[in-house]
C-alpha cells in the first residue's frame, strides 16, 4: 500500500521588536507562487519544526530569532498551489538588519496596516488570524 501525506512546512511571523509598532518581516518569492509570503519552507527529514523555523529564518531574512509560541496550524488541502502541505506557524521576534537570501527576491518590514494584499499561499488568512489574536487576544479557532 503507497501512502499519500501532506509535507509538513512551517512559516514564521517575525516581529522585529528593535522597531517602533513591531513590524512583520515579508518575503517576495523568487520561484512560483510568486507574491509576498511569511519566511518559511519545508521541514527536512529528521529535523523539529522549532528547528526548522529558525534555519528558516537565517537562510531566507538572514535573522536570527527567537520562538514565542506555536500560534496555529493550517492545513487546507488546498492551501499551496504546488500540493497538499501543513503549516506550523510560529510568532517569533528578532533584532537587526534583515536581508533577503535563498530563494527570497526581495523583503520588506511591514507595519500591521501596511501588509500587501497579493500574498501567496493562505498567508492573508495566516496575518488575519495573527493581527485578530495580538489585538483582541483571540486565536484561531478550530
Amino acid at each position: 500500500m503507497t501512502y499519500r501525506n501532506p509535507a509538513p512546512t512551517v512559516d514564521i511571523i517575525i516581529e522585529l521588536i528593535d522597531k517602533p509598532h513591531r513590524p512583520i518581516i515579508l518575503i517576495e518569492r523568487q520561484n512560483p507562487p510568486y507574491g509576498w509570503a511569511l519566511p518559511g519552507g519545508f521541514v527536512d527529514y529528521g529535523e523539529s519544526v522549532e528547528t526548522a523555523a529558525i534555519r528558516e529564518a537565517i537562510e531566507e531574512v538572514s535573522l536570527e530569532v527567537n520562538l514565542i509560541e506555536q500560534f496555529h496550524v493550517y492545513s487546507k488541502p488546498d492551501r499551496d498551489p504546488r500540493g497538499h502541505t501543513l503549516s506550523i506557524v510560529f510568532i517569533a521576534t528578532g533584532k537587526g538588519e534583515a536581508k533577503a537570501n535563498d530563494d527570497a527576491k526581495n523583503l520588506r518590514i511591514f507595519l500591521p496596516w501596511e501588509i500587501p494584499s497579493n500574498l501567496c499561499f493562505d498567508h492573508g488568512q495566516i496575518l488575519q488570524d495573527y493581527l485578530n489574536y495580538r489585538h483582541y487576544g483571540l486565536k484561531p479557532s478550530l
